[in-house]
């Protein structure tokens, strides 16, 4: 990712989840949605982070609330399903299943000196498939297209998944 991110406070989301770690709150996360597609392909317009986290309490309900009230204690605000850091919207959304998996194969990276981890392209496509709205779709042209893409591990993930790629 380069300076496409500018105005996007990213450095101090993943500063944050990196703190939730720490923290406790959560066992591990990596970047998803668009942001994660926009580390491999151009850049494109995205309204919020994803930031996807495997909780160490296998009840959901514990983890949310927790990560709410701790980031709220440094600064944070509340909208609706979003928190919000320097007026950047941030949804932290638990992992299961295909995400869980993603997040335990997802890239280590760093960012302005901060380490993280982004979804792999191959997850990225899988995710996309499996939410199937037309941007998910323009997302996985996009990485198809421009990305170089571990075909046998994309066909193992959508196989195990039961997901299937739209016709092109």
């Amino acid at each position: 990712m380069s300076e496409e991110s500018a105005g996007i406070p990213l450095a101090d989301v993943l500063r944050a989840a990196n703190e939730l770690v720490s923290a406790g709150l959560i066992e591990d996360y990596a970047l998803g949605g668009a942001l994660a597609a926009i580390y491999y392909v151009e850049p494109f317009t995205t309204y919020d982070a994803d930031i996807i986290f495997i909780t160490k309490d296998k009840a959901l309900s514990a983890g949310i609330p927790a990560i709410y009230s701790h980031l709220k204690s440094k600064g944070w605000r509340v909208e609706r399903e979003h928190l919000l850091v320097n007026d950047f919207p941030v949804q932290f959304l638990a992992a299961s299943g295909l995400t869980e998996e993603a997040v335990r194969k997802a890239k280590p990276i760093e960012y302005e000196g901060v380490p993280a981890k982004v979804f792999r392209p191959e997850y990225i496509i899988a995710v996309a498939a499996s939410v199937g709205r037309h941007k998910d779709l323009a997302r996985i042209e996009q990485l198809l297209k421009h990305v170089k893409i571990d075909k046998t591990l994309l066909d193992d993930i959508l196989r195990r998944y039961k997901l299937k790629l739209p016709k092109r």
